[in-house]
């Protein structure tokens, strides 16, 4: 699918590669044309299925690579793969602390962040934003270490892993813009407020690749950094979430499946 930007600048592969997973966001967000809800099982199994995803990506496309990056450079091993994981956490719960926003299925008094008077559809919205800042940031990453040939980087690896954050962002569309139908906002505005919050992969994106690019020695750490941003998303929001009514069973498997379809992606591809 991405074959063809394979002579192109790493930062321009990032964006091309980060504006593709925007774009599914937005295909999701587009079934609100279509329907005005949607089984909570479904959407409780695809906000997993996200999950699983996001789990498979940071071990397969973003760690991995990191400890053998990390190696080739002869420094530890494991050191920036621990502290660049631990920084990722941090920086995300900063962010989670900081920024309002409202999880799918909250009510408006479970509202987190700074005190707001912004609108609920507003603070759903932000919510799924933070879930997309560190995919867009592992994508940018992800080619941004192709500007250097080193081992674990290769554009399949960075093709494979923008393929997969591309899927799990179609249940993440669809998560913000039916609640929003739901609710009585109108069709093209649930939409609007469904594909915005795909707005800031190319963003985050872009900048995790000119970040690499600049600064060599911090791409193992960036690796980490981007994996642990993207696990510290689904433990505290995406798995809860999915759970949040009930259906247990249902997210376990999600995640699983979620999980084996990015490793047969990463491994068959990368």
């Amino acid at each position: 699918m991405f074959n063809w930007m394979k002579d192109l600048n790493p930062i321009v592969q990032a964006l091309i590669a980060t504006c593709f997973t925007w774009g599914v966001t937005a295909l999701g967000a587009s079934v609100v044309f279509f329907a005005k809800t949607i089984n909570q099982k479904v959407l409780d199994f695809m906000l997993a299925f996200a999950g699983g995803v996001m789990i498979a990506a940071s071990f397969w496309s973003l760690l991995a690579p990191g400890i053998e990056m990390a190696e080739a450079q002869g420094q530890i091993a494991w050191v920036p793969a621990a502290v660049g994981f631990l920084l990722g956490g941090f920086f995300l719960r900063g962010i989670d602390k900081v920024l309002p926003h409202l999880h799918i299925g909250y009510p408006m008094a479970e509202a987190e962040g700074i005190k707001t008077s912004w609108h609920r559809s507003t603070l759903l919205v932000l919510a799924i934003t933070l879930h997309n800042i560190p995919e867009g940031l592992a994508v940018g990453v992800a080619f941004g270490t192709l500007a250097y040939d080193l081992p674990g980087a290769s554009f399949a690896g960075a093709a494979a892993l923008a393929l997969g954050i591309g899927i799990q962002n179609f249940p993440e569309g669809l998560a913000v813009s039916i609640p929003l139908r739901r609710e009585g906002m109108s069709r093209l505005k649930s939409f609007w407020y469904g594909q915005l919050s795909g707005m800031v992969e190319p963003i985050s994106g872009v900048l995790g690749a000119i970040a690499v690019i600049y600064v060599r020695p911090l791409l193992p750490y960036a690796l980490s950094f981007a994996a642990g941003a993207m696990i510290f998303v689904v433990a505290e929001e995406v798995i809860p979430e999915s759970q949040r009514k009930g259906n247990v069973h249902l997210s376990t498997a999600g995640v699983m499946l979620g999980f084996v379809v990015m490793m047969v992606l990463d491994v068959a591809l990368g």
